[in-house]
């Protein structure tokens, strides 16, 4: 089938060929994840699929782009988020602060996209270290599907570099609260010539999507690769469609995290008008960027659906009139695409929430 270019096509396709197999995938890791002998990694491995599975789902989206060969790249996409979402848990529920543990548990990540990286013991500055090999199987099972690409060798340096920024917030964000700004802020100084002008927590929320990482390894099965201009599908990607994305998903998160004491990267806007124009700006950019990428109306779809999918979430209704201007004006941004998608996950929440009545 041809790459969706339109709202109801990437739909039909989304719920008739991707789920499906992203339901298999996660399945079979959800079973693995069962047989994990420690109690506290048992416990965090299934807890992230059963959380999260969203997040597989929307990322597997991306797959279509490959298209005869798009089950691999679920396969891939469903294993790299896993260790994503899995470590993550860790990270966020561990009692370790310790930058050496969540650095080594993040280098299974970086011999994910690294084809023939030896596994280490990834556990080793943690009490809880025996998982039954389940990590060390997610990173080979990304490895057996990379090795599969023919021109994974052109993709190679890019996938690394978008890993370590990644692998470099989960370190930073997660140490003790006095010292992860100074981190991040730091961090961030050591990159700021080589990325477009942004603040320190805008970098931050563009390091912490995997959305690139799938984009570029689907593109790399197509054997019209070397046709395909890659630097507007790193630019576009990195840093403004991953910008977008995770901070819509700090936007509906802000709440939350303030009541549990998390960072949260949209705090740090001075107001919701200045936060609204900035996630307007990110989006454009994202639009601007992807006008000059093949299949441009399918990454379309994407940036749009970014909008409509985290704006109607169920967090956003609670919200005050000021964070409801910021919604009103980001749909207006994605127009009819993105209240398409915006409409679409609103009635999807009300067919899920709603129960028949029982009859006595």
């Amino acid at each position: 089938m041809a790459i969706p270019t339109k709202p109801l096509s990437l739909m039909r396709q989304v719920f008739m060929r991707v789920f499906p197999i992203v339901s298999e995938e996660l399945s079979y890791w959800h079973e693995r994840a069962k047989q994990i002998p420690n109690d506290e990694l048992r416990k965090q491995a299934i807890a992230s699929i059963e959380n999260k599975t969203f997040h597989c789902q929307g990322g597997s989206i991306l797959s279509l782009l490959a298209e005869a060969d798009y089950k691999k790249i679920i396969k891939f996409i469903v294993a790299y988020q896993t260790i994503s979402d899995y470590l993550d848990n860790l990270c966020d529920r561990s009692t370790s602060l310790d930058p050496a543990d969540f650095e080594q548990l993040h280098l299974s990540m970086k011999h994910s996209v690294t084809v023939g990286a030896s596994c280490e013991n990834y556990y080793c500055y943690r009490a809880d270290q025996n998982d039954g090999g389940y990590l060390e199987e997610l990173v080979l099972t990304c490895q057996s599907i990379l090795k599969q690409s023919p021109f994974y060798g052109g993709i190679k340096d890019y996938l690394i570099e978008l890993c370590q920024y990644y692998c470099d917030l989960q370190v930073h964000k997660h140490v003790t609260i006095e010292e992860r700004e100074a981190r991040l802020i730091n961090w961030f100084q050591k990159h700021q010539t080589s990325i477009p002008e942004m603040e320190w927590y805008e970098f931050s929320a563009c390091s912490g999507s995997t959305l690139g990482i799938f984009c570029l390894v689907s593109y790399s099965f197509r054997q019209d690769f070397p046709d395909i201009p890659f630097e507007p599908i790193k630019t576009g990607y990195f840093p403004y469609v991953q910008g977008l994305h995770i901070l819509l998903d700090y936007f509906i998160d802000q709440e939350e995290d303030q009541t549990e004491g998390d960072l949260n990267f949209c705090s740090y806007y001075s107001d919701s008008d200045h936060m609204a124009d900035r996630l307007v700006f990110f989006f454009n950019q994202a639009e601007k960027h992807i006008e000059q990428i093949p299949h441009a109306g399918f990454h379309k779809l994407i940036n749009r659906g970014l909008l409509g999918v985290y704006l109607s979430d169920l967090k956003v209704g609670k919200k005050d009139d000021r964070h409801k201007k910021v919604v009103k004006q980001l749909l207006k941004s994605g127009g009819p695409t993105g209240y398409f998608f915006y409409w679409n996950r609103k009635a999807y929440e009300t067919v899920k929430k709603w129960k028949p009545a029982v009859s006595q």
